[in-house]
């Protein structure tokens, strides 16, 4: 097992090199000066900066959240203490070119950093991941000015940032917010409108915050078409840089959450004396679609940051059943028989091997994501044409899929503790609040499930899924010629087809123009994938464990028969569930879209 809190490193390590082979990145011009070395050397560095400067606060921010005074947030010393760190070592620059003073890393490394930082303390790298997102998308959409007023500052780690999506009134409808825009003669805009729900919406960690504000130009059409993206600095910037006086950017209050409690929450009011400047990002009217980059890399992240609670939980819950005695096995008749450990007992293994599939099956689909976003840099147009693919139907499952499971994770974690488990003398319980605003967060499982069957999964006649279908299909055909394997190659074989079968059958009922009796059953569809798609990785991982195991050490035996025998549970216990769904989904179950409001 690993020592680390955080991770286990043997799976991390299996992950990155013997599953994904990451060095293969190093191929790409971007990448080339980079080596296996550099790799770990940062990964290291991430996992020590999590352990010292980021986990020791967990607990603290928790229990002291951000208070407002004289109209300032106040937060505890520690994250500012541990955010100078993290700048100091280059982190919020990880993704950022060299001759902007970055590391030029892949994103499937600054996605490991990530996750360690996350099982470490959820609530303290919600500031720069934010900050970070909002730079990669300046980068993309940005003028070059922007790109030296606003970009470059949160490189160096001197500004952070936000979006602001949400409206009070709006909620997840972006077609509904009300925000204005007005044009002014030097090109600027007057910004008016409130937004909700924006974290890290304001604080003294930096000299500027970078706010990205969703808003309609006067006279824009209605609904999302007439949306544009703004940059609202909370302290207006001169031509040279410096920083002038504070824009019309308020602080109207606090939201108090269930869960990581250590990021800010807020209610910001825009233009209330009627001189809130902002300045035009990218085109207008497109600005849910330019939002959409920073959104898509904040959905990977949430995802990604819901697996690590769980497996933060996981790793604790699976020490203390190794240390704590308790009962004895039921043909154990003699009362002084010594009690025997809890992870000695059938239903203790089965609640930790259900947590080691939901955790270790995530991180692979996750990490696997992320390294798609890194063959865009591919020179086969091929290849990008399908890594694009591949990650727009991955995203939402990442996204719902990774913070459903994870959380009932986390569950399962608190049942192993017992009572010890619900209190908050043990750490599990924190995992599961701080996990919890996951599968709402950045477009709620709901709106992610919508978008996975109506959009995803249909698009391009379905090209994303046929994309994802045969890579799974030619993991079968190679498991197939594996002893002991063969069987969970037909099981997934059968999976594809029956999957297939389903979409196909959604997809007619669209095109008769029955959008919501084809959606109705949208959330088990994400369940049906998810589970098809994790069944996958497994059938991977116990690929490679089987094809090792002659050769093994001693230790990596242990590693190698847990892969095994965690792909057989999967298929065993999991992956069956997926005919029941599917059968929801194909025959457009009317059980909850015909329960009418009045008879509940």
């Amino acid at each position: 097992m690993s020592t680390s809190p955080l991770m286990d490193l043997r799976h991390l390590d299996f992950l990155l090199y013997e599953l994904l082979q990451i060095e293969q990145l190093t191929q790409y011009p971007r990448f080339n000066e980079h080596s296996r070395e550099t790799f770990e050397a940062v990964i290291d560095l991430a996992h020590q900066l999590a352990e010292t400067q980021f986990l020791p606060h967990n607990r603290k921010s928790d229990l002291n959240e951000p208070r407002m005074v004289d109209g300032k947030v106040v937060l505890i010393a520690e994250i500012g203490a541990a955010l100078d760190a993290f700048n100091q070592a280059g982190f919020m620059a990880v993704l950022a070119d060299y001759d902007d003073g970055g590391m030029q890393l892949p994103f499937v490394i600054s996605s490991v950093c990530d996750a360690l930082f996350s099982a470490a303390n959820p609530s303290t790298v919600a500031y720069p991941a934010l900050a970070r997102a909002a730079a990669n998308l300046l980068h993309v959409y940005g003028t070059e000015e922007q790109k030296r007023l606003y970009m470059l500052p949160i490189i160096e780690g001197r500004y952070y940032g936000t979006m602001c999506l949400s409206e009070p009134q709006a909620g997840s409808s972006l077609a509904d917010i009300k925000c204005q825009a007005q044009p002014q003669a030097d090109g600027s805009y007057r910004l008016t409108g409130a937004k909700m729900w924006i974290s890290a919406g304001d604080h003294e960690l930096g000299e500027n915050i970078v706010h990205l504000v969703l808003a309609r130009i006067s006279g824009a059409p209605e609904g999302v078409r007439g949306i544009s993206l703004f940059i609202v600095p909370r302290w207006r910037v001169n031509a040279d840089g410096s920083r002038t006086e504070r824009n019309d950017v308020t602080l109207a209050g606090l939201n108090h959450k269930m869960g990581q409690r250590g990021s800010v929450n807020t209610f910001l009011k825009f233009g209330e004396q009627g001189d809130c400047h902002a300045y035009l990002v990218g085109e207008p009217h497109q600005g849910l679609a330019h939002m959409f980059h920073m959104m898509n890399e904040e959905r990977i992240g949430v995802g990604m940051g819901a697996v690590q609670q769980g497996s933060a939980g996981y790793l604790y819950s699976l020490q203390y059943a190794r240390e704590r005695r308790q009962g004895r096995h039921p043909d154990q008749k003699d009362p002084a028989t010594p009690p025997v450990l809890l992870i000695e007992h059938a239903d203790v293994r089965r609640m930790l091997l259900q947590q080691k599939c939901y955790v270790e099956g995530a991180q692979a689909l996750g990490f696997y994501a992320a390294m798609l976003v890194d063959q865009a840099l591919d020179p086969d147009k091929n290849v990008r044409r399908e890594s694009h693919l591949l990650l727009e139907l991955l995203t939402p499952i990442i996204k719902a899929w990774g913070s459903d499971y994870a959380l009932r994770a986390n569950d399962l974690a608190i049942q192993i503790l017992g009572g010890y488990g619900y209190t908050r003398e043990y750490p599990v319980e924190q995992y599961y609040r701080d996990n919890r605003i996951n599968p709402i967060h950045e477009g709620t499982n709901g709106i992610q499930a919508l978008d996975l069957l109506g959009r995803k999964a249909m698009m391009q006649d379905g090209a994303a899924l046929q994309a994802l279908f045969k890579r799974m299909a030619a993991s079968a055909q190679q498991a197939a010629q594996l002893e002991g394997l063969d069987g969970f190659a037909a099981q997934l074989l059968s999976g594809i087809k029956l999957a297939g079968e389903v979409t196909a059958a959604t997809g007619q009922r669209m095109l008769a123009g029955e959008a919501r009796l084809a959606l109705a059953n949208a959330t088990h569809y994400m369940t049906m994938l998810g589970h098809l798609t994790i069944a996958w990785f497994w059938l991977q991982q116990a690929m490679i464990a089987q094809r090792a195991l002659p050769d093994a050490n001693a230790a990596d035996v242990d590693f190698y028969q847990g892969k095994l025998q965690a792909c057989r549970f999967f298929f065993a216990t999991e992956l069956p569930q997926i005919k029941h769904l599917a059968e929801l989904v194909g025959d457009a179950d009317q059980s909850a879209l015909a329960m009418r409001a009045e008879w509940f």
